[in-house]
């Protein structure tokens, strides 16, 4: 499946470390990545996009909704969306 998602660090300094190691247990399922950061408040948005199992993208936002303050939301393709 493709998928696309996003990911919301409330404290980017505090967070990014364990974010950094969650997303390099799950690097072959990631196509794309684009971070922005807003100095002024802390915080940071990744942005992925996925080639994966449902259950994979599921296991990723899982693990990553685990550590405190982070927020992450998912946009699937349809199952026979082309690619």
């Amino acid at each position: 499946m493709l998928g696309m998602m996003g990911i919301l660090l409330s404290d980017r300094r505090g967070q990014a470390p364990r974010v950094q190691e969650i997303l390099t247990e799950y690097g072959d399922l990631i196509l794309c990545r684009s971070g922005v950061h807003d100095p002024a408040k802390s915080r940071g948005l990744i942005t992925l996009t996925l080639e994966a199992a449902e259950s994979e993208i599921g296991d990723l936002a899982a693990e990553l909704t685990d550590v405190s303050g982070v927020e992450v939301s998912v946009a699937r393709f349809s199952a026979d969306s082309q690619w």
